[in-house]
């Protein structure tokens, strides 16, 4: 199954005792699927993954493949630090219905290209879902080489990567890996529409969790090749995405969540909720700016 277009990295919604929210998940799921996304990811790092029990993340995964019943793909962030565990949760995601499994890099413990490589080719074999890689150095402290990625893209059962470094250089590199049986997802909003000029196929977004209509637009635009429109609607969503840099993800896009009803702004320690404060109110002059120009079209 290919990813493509707008592609939510869902938060995990916690009420104010800390427990899983799972009715305003279920608002979160109906909001982004009438807003246009394309794909939804569930318990990927915006998702909170690290922070979840696992019958947790079960729940999550089986409430997610139910509610949205076939309509779009769901994506499970099954990423371990180890191989062995990856792929147990892999398998474990496949059983519960998910069409794909997002596998971030392997973090903290800085494996080799080599290590990488047999890292991500032991769960094509064994996980038992199609694999997207998963390369976002500033979390995991470990960079996926795209020449490393060109090795492991003639697994069959490994179908794209989410770029996470949006450099102009990165992108051009990752844009030649494409071909019919692998997809480059960008995996940072602020370079996403430059990534889908150049040939990525999708975004997978954290600010699409409150503006999925207008990150859809951005996607249409960018894979029209219409780049006018793809400025306009970058321009329009950018003091969005500045915003949510305020703090560590998903801190800031929770803070969004109660404004529109879809949750409590309240993450799980150690990530701490955003402060009222100027990030705050910046965060809620962005939404409302972009709610006024959604009213105006």
């Amino acid at each position: 199954m290919k990813i493509h277009g707008s592609v939510c990295a869902l938060v995990t919604p916690f009420g104010s005792n800390g427990a899983l929210d799972m009715a305003a998940f279920g608002r979160l799921l109906d909001f982004q699927i009438a807003g246009g996304t394309q794909a939804v990811v569930i318990a990927g790092s915006t998702g909170e993954a690290h922070m979840l029990e696992n019958d947790e993340y079960e729940r999550l995964l089986a409430f997610a493949v139910e509610r949205v019943a076939g309509r779009i793909p769901v994506v499970a962030g099954t990423g371990e630090a180890g191989t062995a565990k990856t792929v147990a949760l892999t398998r474990r995601a496949r059983a519960l219905g998910a069409d794909v499994a997002l596998v971030v890099a392997p973090y903290y413990v800085r494996p080799t290209q080599e290590g990488l490589r047999r890292h991500f080719l032991e769960v094509a074999e064994q996980g038992g879902l199609p694999v997207l890689l998963y390369n976002v150095p500033s979390r995991t402290g470990c960079d996926l080489l795209p020449e490393t990625t060109s090795t492991l893209r003639d697994h069959p059962a490994i179908v794209g990567i989410k770029e996470a470094r949006g450099d102009a250089e990165r992108i051009r590199q990752s844009a030649e890996l494409v071909r019919p049986d692998f997809v480059y997802l960008s995996g940072d909003d602020a370079s996403a529409g430059e990534a889908m000029l150049a040939g990525a196929a999708g975004t997978i977004s954290v600010v699409a969790n409150l503006v999925p209509k207008a990150f859809r637009a951005l996607c249409d635009a960018a894979a029209a090749g219409d780049r006018a429109a793809t400025a306009r609607n970058h321009a329009a969503l950018d003091p969005l995405v500045q915003a949510l840099n305020c703090a560590p993800n998903p801190i800031a896009v929770k803070a969004g969540l109660p404004d529109l009803g879809l949750g409590t702004a309240v993450p799980r320690l150690p990530l701490v909720e955003l402060e009222q404060g100027p990030a705050r109110e910046q965060l809620r002059k962005a939404l409302a700016t972009l709610a006024s120009l959604a009213d105006a079209a």
